[in-house]
């Protein structure tokens, strides 16, 4: 039977302690890090839809939670700090999560934070949820660059009604899987075209179908006792 066995893992960086909440798949074959929001953390639905549900078809999910955040500080640092802590955290993910073929990813800031730190981290792909496009209402400071200078494959998941970026802001050239209704939070509004559990059933199968061509270990292997 397949199913998830959690535990959190504490890791140093240079920024103070990290956390790392591991949701082990039975037979993992494949290992997916995600990080956490500016405005929120490891709590976030769509993360913690992806943790509970990614395991039961053979991914080992990580949320990855900043140090600010660990700290009880309310305003996450800058992004060089974000950056400096998340590859270190990654550094330090125990032996059996770095036998595993990596994929990164994260919601709002955490995407920005996978995307700009892949190759460092040697991650296969991104996936972004709820990728910050621009700031609301200010379309002229873009930061589409993050996610085109990406050197591995991506794919962004987005609300339809994303005040950060609309799924048809994104380029042409962009893996974007629209969420219909949804905003930044994958929130709808009951006149929406989908209910909430539609929407989160929606973005995790965004994630679980890419996930399923991406490069994997034979028959999936077994997290520790």
């Amino acid at each position: 039977m397949s199913g998830r066995r959690s535990v959190v893992v504490e890791v140093a960086t240079s920024t103070g302690p990290a956390r790392l909440h591991v949701d082990h798949a039975l037979r993992a074959r494949r290992l997916l890090v995600l990080g956490h929001g500016a405005g929120g953390g490891v709590e976030a639905v769509d993360l913690v839809a992806a943790a509970t549900r990614l395991p039961q078809v053979g991914t080992t999910v990580v949320r990855f939670e900043q140090p600010w955040r660990v700290a009880g500080r309310r305003v996450a640092v800058a992004p060089p700090r974000l950056d400096e802590a998340w590859v270190q955290g990654l550094a330090g993910l125990p032996d059996d999560l770095r036998s595993l073929p990596l994929v990164v990813g994260g919601r709002s800031a955490g995407a920005r934070v996978a995307c700009r730190t892949a190759a460092q981290v040697g991650a296969l792909g991104v996936v972004g949820l709820a990728f910050p496009l621009h700031p609301p209402g200010r379309p002229q400071s873009s930061r589409v660059d993050e996610l085109t200078a990406c050197a591995v494959t991506t794919r962004v998941v987005q609300g339809g009604r994303d005040t950060f970026g609309t799924p048809a802001e994104f380029p042409e050239s962009a893996d974007v899987q629209a969420v219909p209704g949804a905003d930044h939070g994958f929130a709808v509004t009951r006149a929406g075209p989908l209910t909430a559990a539609e929407a989160l059933d929606l973005v995790v199968e965004a994630i679980g179908s890419w996930l399923a061509g991406m490069p994997s270990v034979g028959p999936g292997v077994a997290p520790p006792c």
